[in-house]
């Protein structure tokens, strides 16, 4: 009998919880095949086989685990069962309702798991009705007739009296969301975090990426986004206010030769953070490829540890669910993040005249400790400088005054 233990994940990591079991009791499973979910505070992993045999299961969904703490057990002396696999999957549904459901109305109407009357069946196709939009009050939620009819005479609404429900729902707070809740207390608590203002005209940006899109998605392979224009913005930057991009350890400052931007993503189970290093020393291209790697990853569950480790700058983008204006908060340990927010067409003075521009507001919290005003108001008017005239990244000056020496 081969024993399965949680596994060490990371420095610091001493519990995970297991999300889910991908097998069950009794199967049997191949070498290397994933058994079953486990999420840290920091990522979510899978456990996988150690030998083939018929798995034995010890922990439950939902249990927290300490590393070494026994996961599961696999006999490998038993052997593979022919054909099929020993739990047999769940038998076909009764062959009535199913003979009722061909008999009624076009097969197509229904999902395979939803249960109806024939009679409500033919009702709903024939008055295009989803049969998501209808609650069945039948036994185990079989959809009946009158169902069908309450749906019709009140759309929008499943069986009637749901509107008003005063039903409850209590979930366990996943690792992950405890570690996110823990960091956003400490940073407030423990920072003089403050945020500064700023707006940015994206006429520019928005032109460079009108003309030149097709031509860099055919060069790259990846398109060209806003992130990659603002990670270039914020490098720059952060080598001319070293403040912005250093931290406090104790009693000392400790500044960062280098750009590791951490990303703000929102994933499926909660905010991940992870790290684009050197950032500094990449192509728009190389960003733009790895923020869509990233954000892959983050949504996919797959980012490791070491891939959210660290980080001397983060950015976020609000702007994606239409935020107009927020105030983030500082990852801690690092001591600012820089917030983007929709773009949105406003009247704008430009040379003594009212001109509709695309606008987005900017927002910089910074910690008051190690950063002034003069550091957090330069560093943002810096990345305004250069958002709005994107040419000056390339020498992180105006090109002319950089050819005059000036």
């Amino acid at each position: 009998m081969t024993e399965i233990k949680v596994p060490p994940v990371g420095e610091s990591i001493s519990e995970v919880t297991l999300v889910k079991w991908l097998k069950k009791e009794g199967d049997y499973v191949n070498r290397d095949e994933v058994l079953c979910e486990l999420e840290s505070e920091k990522a979510t992993f899978e456990l996988n086989a150690e030998q083939a045999g018929i798995l034995h299961i010890k922990a439950e969904e939902g249990a927290t685990l300490n590393i070494g703490d026994l996961a599961c057990s696999i006999d490998e002396t038993a052997p593979k069962p022919a054909g099929a696999p020993e739990v047999a999957p769940t038998p076909a549904a009764a062959p009535a309702p199913a003979k009722e459901e061909k008999a009624a109305a076009p097969a197509a109407a229904l999902p395979a798991d939803t249960k109806a009357t024939p009679v409500a069946n033919a009702i709903m196709a024939d008055k295009q009705v989803k049969p998501a939009d209808v609650k069945g009050s039948g036994s185990k939620g079989r959809i009946m007739k009158q169902d069908v009819l309450d749906a019709i005479a009140n759309p929008g609404r499943k069986g009637g009296a749901e509107a008003f429900t005063r039903e409850e729902k209590r979930d366990k707070m996943s690792n992950l969301r405890k570690t996110v809740s823990r960091r956003l207390v400490e940073a407030k608590n423990s920072t003089a975090m403050l945020t500064t203002f700023n707006e940015v005209d994206m006429t520019r940006i928005m032109e460079i990426r009108k003309t030149y899109k097709d031509t860099f998605k055919e060069s790259h392979g990846v398109n060209l986004g806003f992130m990659s224009f603002f990670t270039k913005a914020c490098c720059i930057a952060l080598q001319e206010w070293p403040a912005v991009n250093a931290y406090i350890d104790g009693e000392s400052l400790v500044y960062h030769h280098y750009c590791d931007i951490s990303i703000a993503v929102s994933a499926p189970k909660g905010l991940v953070v992870p790290v684009i290093r050197n950032a500094e020393s990449m192509s728009m291209a190389d960003i733009e490829k790895k923020v869509v790697e990233l954000a892959k990853k983050a949504r996919d569950s797959k980012l490791t540890p070491d891939e959210m480790a660290g980080g001397t700058f983060t950015i976020t983008n609000g702007g994606v669910f239409g935020s107009l204006m927020s105030t983030p908060i500082i990852n801690i340990p690092q001591s600012a993040i820089l917030g983007m927010h929709k773009i949105q067409d406003r009247p704008m003075a430009v040379n003594g005249k009212v001109e509709i521009r695309p606008m987005m507001y900017l927002a910089l919290s910074y910690d008051h400790r190690i950063i002034d005003g003069r550091e957090s108001v330069g560093f943002l008017v810096r990345v305004k400088e250069l958002l709005e005239n994107p040419d000056f990244m390339l020498f992180g000056h105006d090109p002319v005054k950089t050819l005059l020496e000036l």
